[in-house]
C-alpha cells in the first residue's frame, strides 16, 4: 500500500500470507475506514431516537446546555481561544511541566526528521498505554511539583508522565546507546514486571490491565520486526546493524512523507496517518474480533448496524487509533509537514467524552438497565454507548463553535475534544461522584479503554 491510497475509505492489506477469502478482506477494508465508523454511529443514533434502542433514550434538548458546559470549560482552560489538538502530547505537559522541551533539548542539533522519528516513538508507546489506569493507581514524579518536590499524577496524566520517563530511561530501546527510542527487540522484551517498576505498580498501587499493556508492547514488536518496509527508517542513524533493532514506530515518518532522502512531502492527511496505522498495526490487537484470519481490533458485534457482506452487524471505533493519530499530528507538523483532513477523524468513544453524554442527560439508561452492574467492551450496550457517543460529539461539535463564535476551521473536531468535551466529562463526574470515578463501570484488558 502507498501512502496516497490510505484514504477515508478502505485501507487494503493482506493479513496473512496464505489466501484471503475476498469476501472477508473486503469488510475488513470497509471496517477500517472512518467513513464506516461515523455511517454506523450516525445510523444506530437514528435507531435510538426512534426509540428502537433497548438500552438508551436520547435527549436532545440537553444538548444546548451541554453544549454551553463544554463552551465555559473550554474558555477556563484555553482564555485566548488558542486551543491546541487533542493529543498524549497535552498529557506530557502535566502540572504544567513542558516535558517535550525535555526531550527536545537531548535531542539538540538533531534533523527534524529524525526528532519526527523519535517524537513518533515515544508517542505511539506512550498512547497504547493509555488505556485506563483504574482508580487505584498513581505515578510519583521527582521534582515535578512545585520548588521541585515530588508531584502525584493518576489516570491518563500519570500514564503520560510514567510513560514519558520509561521511554527517556531507555526502557523501550535495546540499543544502550541510543536510548531516546522504540525498537522492535526493545519492544520485544518488556514484560509485566519491567513495565510495573517503570510505573511503581505494587499491591498497594495496582494498575488495571498491566498484563494486557505489556503483551500489546510485546505484538507491536513483533509486527514491527516483521515490516521494516513501513518500520525501518530510511537513514537508520540510531541502528545497531540488526533489522529488528531499526525498526520503530517513527519509521511511519519515513513511510508516509520522506522515503527518499532529503525530500520530504509538503503535506499528509490524517487518515493517510491512520490508514497506515489501521493496516501495518492491525496484528497487535486482541484476536477475538476477526473475519476470517483477520484481526479487526477495536471492533464489536452490534445486532442493530447493517452493513454489505460480512462487515454486517459489526461496530468499528479504532478508538486507540485515532487518538494515536491525533497524537502524530504534532511530530509531522514539527517537521514542517502540513496535516490536513483532521474532520475525517472522528470524536473518541471513552469514558470522558461518552461520560459527558450521560452525565449531562443527553443519553439515558432505561430503566432495565442495572445501574451498577459491570461491563465488559463486548457486551452490547456498551458498544452501543460508543457508537452514540461517536455521532453525538458530531452534533455536539457546531454546537460548541456557535457559542464560542469559531469556525470549524478555526476549532476543528480535535480542538472540541481537546477544548472541550474530554475535559467537560471530567468535571462533571468529579460534581457527580468521588474521585471522578466514570458513570459506567467497565472492566478493562489495557487495549481498548
Amino acid at each position: 500500500m502507498t501512502p496516497s491510497q490510505a484514504t477515508r475509505s478502505p485501507v487494503h492489506l493482506k493479513d496473512a500470507a496464505t489466501a484471503v477469502d475476498p469476501l472477508d478482506q473486503q469488510a475488513a477494508d470497509l471496517l477500517r475506514g472512518t467513513d464506516a465508523v461515523r455511517a454506523r454511529a450516525h445510523a444506530l443514533l437514528a435507531r435510538a431516537r426512534r426509540g428502537e434502542s433497548a438500552w438508551f433514550t436520547v435527549h436532545d434538548d440537553a444538548l444546548t446546555q451541554t453544549a454551553a458546559l463544554v463552551a465555559e470549560v473550554t474558555r477556563e482552560r484555553y482564555p485566548d481561544l488558542k486551543i491546541p489538538y487533542h493529543s498524549r502530547w497535552r498529557h506530557f505537559e502535566a502540572g504544567g511541566v513542558n516535558r517535550a522541551a525535555w526531550l527536545n533539548a537531548l535531542l539538540g542539533a538533531a534533523p527534524p526528521a529524525e526528532k519526527a522519528r523519535t517524537q513518533i516513538d515515544l508517542a505511539l508507546v506512550s498512547v497504547l498505554l493509555d488505556a485506563g489506569a483504574g482508580p487505584d493507581w498513581s505515578y510519583q514524579e521527582a521534582g515535578g511539583g512545585p520548588g521541585g518536590q515530588p508531584a502525584i499524577y493518576a489516570r491518563s496524566e500519570g500514564l503520560g508522565v510514567a510513560s514519558f520517563h520509561a521511554f527517556m530511561a531507555g526502557l523501550f530501546s535495546s540499543d544502550h546507546d541510543h536510548p531516546l527510542q522504540a525498537d522492535a527487540v526493545g519492544l520485544q522484551r518488556v514484560t509485566a514486571e519491567t513495565l510495573g517498576a517503570a510505573f511503581q505498580v505494587s499491591e498497594r498501587n495496582p494498575l488495571v490491565g498491566l498484563e494486557g499493556r505489556a503483551a500489546l508492547l510485546r505484538r507491536l514488536g513483533e509486527v514491527m520486526a516483521a515490516n521494516p518496509a513501513v518500520f525501518g527508517p530510511s537513514n537508520p542513524a540510531g541502528a545497531t546493524g540488526s533489522t529488528a533493532a531499526s525498526a520503530r514506530p517513527g519509521g511511519l515518518f519515513d513511510f508516509l512523507v520522506g522515503r527518499n532522502p532529503g525530500e520530504l512531502a509538503q503535506q499528509v492527511q490524517a487518515h493517510e496517518i491512520l490508514g497506515a496505522l489501521l493496516a501495518h498495526l492491525s496484528p497487535i490487537w486482541p484476536a477475538q474480533n476477526r473475519i476470517g484470519d483477520m484481526a479487526l481490533g477495536d471492533c464489536w458485534r452490534h445486532p442493530g448496524v447493517h452493513g454489505p457482506g460480512h462487515s454486517h452487524g459489526w461496530m468499528p471505533f479504532h478508538k486507540l487509533s485515532q487518538w494515536l493519530t491525533y497524537s502524530l499530528l504534532e511530530p509531522f507538523e514539527w517537521a514542517g509537514v502540513t496535516v490536513t483532513g483532521l474532520d475525517a477523524l472522528t470524536g473518541l468513544p471513552e469514558y470522558r467524552n461518552g461520560g459527558l453524554l450521560l452525565d449531562a442527560g443527553v443519553l439515558r439508561p432505561r430503566a432495565s438497565v442495572p445501574p451498577a452492574r459491570s461491563w465488559e467492551a463486548g457486551d452490547e450496550f456498551i458498544v452501543e454507548w460508543r457508537a452514540l457517543t461517536v455521532a453525538l460529539l458530531d452534533e455536539l461539535a457546531p454546537r460548541v463553535r456557535d457559542v464560542l463564535g469559531l469556525t470549524a476551521a478555526q476549532m476543528p473536531l480535535a480542538c472540541v475534544l481537546e477544548g472541550g468535551t474530554w475535559a467537560a466529562g471530567r468535571v462533571l463526574a468529579r460534581r457527580l461522584r468521588e474521585g471522578g470515578a466514570p458513570p459506567l463501570n467497565i472492566v478493562s484488558d489495557g487495549t481498548v479503554f
